[in-house]
């Protein structure tokens, strides 16, 4: 594991878990949680997210398999954190072991070690960089009528608050039409939308839109990697730039900051996967 904590560690997760839940058997060809599934038919709260001690867990979309999760890792980590309907279904290939939490017991767990919340961090990220290399591939990102997600993540009193415990880095501003953020570019910081409106690109399509509150650049900045979208002003913006020593301090030791950052990528991640599979689904459809 790095020194930030970022990478991810199976033995830091298995602490995280075990603060919280306790570990419990699932037969081969049980049914954990189902794609689209709302709650009370299966085995926990839609709301759960899961540590696969032993055993192999098949996540599939529709009929077709999707990955095999292996011991050691997290699935279903969207569910808590964002209360939608699941994207897949997970079901047991071999007998397993694991630990559910749910979303009190997640947010109960994030309180005692929310520096695990970089780790889950790292986790969607990389998911959503397959992802978007996928739907690129597949010419999807530059295709039109798809709907365009509004992000937030911070409300007026936890903007202030973020002002307060930042009064290091003053805001920055820019003029309409002004890029921000340019893919590709090295990350030395994340930004929090604190007036105006910006957009989310990604090649030629526009995918996100942000008022006051939204979030951009967290991806690159906790993998120090490439930034992976364009962010544009769509109206003269104010920001409040967090530097990567910030993000990582501010996360460890504020549980409320990280629910809301993991909140806003897992929104992301969640609808870029969406789109994917949606993609694989039409391709799969005989014409």
């Amino acid at each position: 594991m790095s020194a930030d904590g970022a990478a991810y560690d199976p033995r830091v997760a298995l602490q995280f878990f075990k603060s919280s839940g306790t570990p419990q058997k699932v037969p081969a060809g049980k049914v954990i949680f189902a794609e689209k599934d709302r709650g009370g038919r299966l085995m926990h709260k839609p709301s759960t997210m899961y540590l696969l001690l032993t055993g192999e867990v098949e996540l599939l979309a529709g009929r077709k398999a999707i990955s095999t999760v292996k011991a050691g890792e997290v699935f279903g980590e969207l569910a808590p954190i964002t209360q939608a309907p699941r994207s897949a279904s997970a079901v047991a290939k071999t007998d397993c072991r694991l630990i559910a939490l749910g979303a009190r017991q997640f947010r109960e767990a994030l309180r005692h070690k929310p520096a695990f919340a970089l780790m889950l961090m790292s986790l969607m990220i990389r998911r959503l960089r397959g992802t978007i290399a996928e739907l690129e591939a597949a010419g999807e990102i530059d295709s039109a009528n798809k709907a365009v997600q509004q992000g937030a993540a911070f409300d007026p009193k936890h903007l202030a608050d973020l002002a307060r415990g930042l009064s290091d880095d003053p805001p920055v501003y820019y003029e309409r039409r002004q890029t921000i953020v340019e893919s590709g570019q090295a990350a030395t910081r994340m930004y929090v939308l604190t007036e105006g409106r910006a957009v989310v690109k990604i090649g030629s399509r526009v995918v996100e839109r942000l008022g006051p509150g939204g979030v951009f650049g967290e991806a690159a900045l906790v993998e120090q990697a490439p930034r992976l979208a364009t962010v544009v002003a769509e109206t003269e913006c104010a920001l409040l730039p967090i530097t990567r020593k910030a993000f990582l301090a501010l996360v460890k030791m504020s549980p409320g900051f990280a629910e809301k950052m993991l909140g806003s990528l897992a929104e992301r991640v969640r609808l870029t996967s969406a789109r994917a599979y949606a993609t694989e689904g039409k391709e799969a459809t005989p014409s």
